[in-house]
């Protein structure tokens, strides 16, 4: 009986011991979050008292302030150049602080701010145009030793352009027509760039994109999409769009890392796979350490058409590799084959199932003029190895596809073996 009512005793110090060590740490945090706040303060009210330098001796050197979508700059100078263009471009600044939440050495600040965009200054290079202001935003400073070390704010940047003039008035007639302007060119644009995903096979859909007709898969996969090929920079926009109607890009296997092949990929934000000899070129020139030099070989329009979709509309430039795939790997359901020639590490993906291949650059469906053309080969100046190219097709050729999808252009159907393997054959 003894030991119990000793060991409850002890438990029960225990409990009383951490309770008070909470309420030691809540009150530190109280505290704390009370000089953050008696900081702040002091920094709006020197603000509105037009006092430049009381503000900007409330800062540490090096800190950041940091205004979303306007300013990102270090105490003392960049904090001192951003208030001060405030107080000069609105002579009659007032800034009435709403309210205030702290924890720890944080201090959350809403505010108002209100004045007339009466100059000298300007305001981010817009000319004084006296029309009065009235704006709201939140800034959340961190304060150490009593000085602030960091600001992230967030603004009303679009109320702010409409008061100054810079936007039209909300619902008025000339914002309507800016709207319809501007979806005008987003229509437009998406039109030469890429159209709407196309499911194309069980779980498998196609974003076609132009200059050259370049095809993106996205592969359903367990919530998500996983890319194969990335396409034209072009296409981007249109390749987000599908991804995310399908629960978000999470991976990009490259069937090559050609320019018109890993285009999307830096913009896209997901991890980059492709087969380990592709990664000097996905990482790299994009298949320019062995093309010809100036693509000599080719007509001369198309020969100086390549060269500037190459750098202006297919490329998006270098990629970073997270990881490789080989021969036999699984990926969203199809195997990787390895289809080299085109390219040194070029891969296909085949699924088993429906007989369905998806083989990037192994054949073309269309000419180098971008006409719909008959099942061939790649053109030989843009070939790694055009011999090895032609046993990559037959392999493929092998395994009797039902369907085969290139990576530009029109799939092979019907008698699929017997056209890929005529196209392997040609000179």
């Amino acid at each position: 009986m003894a030991d119990r009512e000793s060991a409850t005793e002890a438990s029960s110090r225990v409990q009383e011991v951490a309770a008070n060590m909470q309420q030691a740490a809540a009150t530190r945090k109280r505290i704390s979050g009370s000089k953050a706040e008696a900081v702040a303060r002091r920094y709006f009210a020197a603000i509105d008292a037009h006092e430049l330098d009381a503000a900007v001796a409330l800062w540490a050197q090096g800190g950041r302030e940091h205004v979303r979508g306007r300013v990102d700059v270090l105490a003392p100078e960049g904090v001192r150049a951003f208030v001060g263009e405030l107080l000069e471009a609105i002579p009659d600044l007032r800034m009435h602080v709403l309210s205030t939440t702290s924890e720890g050495d944080r201090c959350g600040v809403h505010w108002r701010m209100t004045g007339t965009f009466a100059g000298p200054g300007s305001l981010d290079g817009v000319a004084p145009t006296g029309s009065p202001l009235d704006m709201e935003g939140l800034d959340v400073l961190t304060v150490r030793d009593g000085l602030i070390q960091s600001n992230d704010a967030f603004t009303d940047s679009m109320t702010v352009a409409r008061q100054i003039g810079l936007l039209p008035p909300r619902g008025s007639t000339a914002e309507q027509g800016m709207t319809r302007a501007f979806n005008a060119k987003t229509r437009a644009t998406a039109g030469l760039a890429a159209g709407a995903a196309e499911l194309v096979a069980e779980g498998v859909w196609l974003v076609q994109g132009r200059p050259g007709r370049c095809n993106v898969y996205l592969l359903e996969d367990e919530g998500g999409a996983t890319l194969f090929d990335a396409g034209a920079r072009t296409m981007t926009r249109a390749v987000a769009s599908a991804g995310a109607k399908l629960g978000g890009i999470r991976r990009i296997v490259l069937g090559h890392g050609h320019t018109d092949h890993r285009g999307t990929a830096p913009a896209l934000g997901a991890p980059v796979l492709c087969h380990p000899d592709e990664v000097i070129d996905a990482e790299g020139s994009g298949g320019f350490r062995y093309w010809p030099a100036g693509l000599a070989g080719l007509p001369t329009p198309l020969r100086q058409l390549h060269g500037l979709l190459h750098r202006y509309a297919w490329d998006g430039g270098p990629v970073k590799i997270s990881g490789t795939v080989s021969e036999g790997d699984e990926v969203a359901g199809f195997e990787v084959v390895e289809l080299p020639g085109h390219a040194p590490g070029q891969i296909g993906l085949w699924r088993e199932s429906d007989r369905l291949a998806l083989s990037s650059d192994c054949f073309y469906t269309l000419d180098m003029w971008g006409r719909d053309c008959e099942p061939r080969l790649p053109e030989r100046i843009y070939n790694f190895d055009t011999e090895q190219a032609r046993a990559s097709l037959r392999k493929l050729a092998a395994l009797e596809p039902a369907a085969a999808w290139p990576g530009h252009a029109k799939p092979v159907t019907g008698d699929v073996r017997g056209q890929l393997e005529r196209a392997a054959g040609a000179a």
